[in-house]
């Protein structure tokens, strides 16, 4: 399968509230008040342990037929720990997620073995999993300043 590039745009808007649109599905992402936020939606971390667990999700049904097993039920539980004194500019440290864990909970009446074949398999196939967890070549692309001409009426 050919290299695909995924495309999306993030606009500021009021305060530190984002609206992030890819293809034609938008998404708020806000900070809670004690960031500076209002709480409009979730934060960019919290977004990443959710494109985390839905990775996992999507690649769980997609090849779960495949292993032997019958999702009735999957669900993933992230956590992640962050110094936000990185962020806020209070300290020397890191300023992304140090550790990172999830479990799964899966509901199935298929044999012991396929289930956590399937969870190994998911754990090594999932694009976000693999995004965070090896080093990523992230680079500003471009830097277009739109100058406001005044106009003397």
């Amino acid at each position: 399968m050919p290299k695909e590039t995924f495309k999306a745009t993030a606009v500021l808007q009021e305060g530190v509230k984002v609206d992030v649109q890819a293809r034609n599905f938008h998404i708020t992402i806000d900070e809670p008040p004690a960031l500076g936020g209002t709480d409009a939606g979730m934060n960019p971390v919290e977004m990443l342990l959710g494109a985390l667990g839905a990775c996992q999700s999507i690649v769980a049904r997609v090849y779960s037929q495949k292993f032997g097993v019958e999702l009735e039920d999957f669900r993933v539980e992230l956590e992640g720990d962050l110094d936000t004194d990185g962020f806020m500019n209070k300290s020397d440290v890191r300023r992304g997620y140090s550790d990172i864990r999830y479990t799964y909970h899966i509901t199935s009446p298929s044999p012991e073995e396929n289930i956590r074949a399937l969870a190994d398999f998911i754990a090594r196939t999932c694009p976000v999993d693999d995004t965070i967890s090896n080093p990523v070549n992230v680079v500003r692309k471009d830097l277009v300043i739109e100058k406001i001409i005044e106009q003397n009426i």
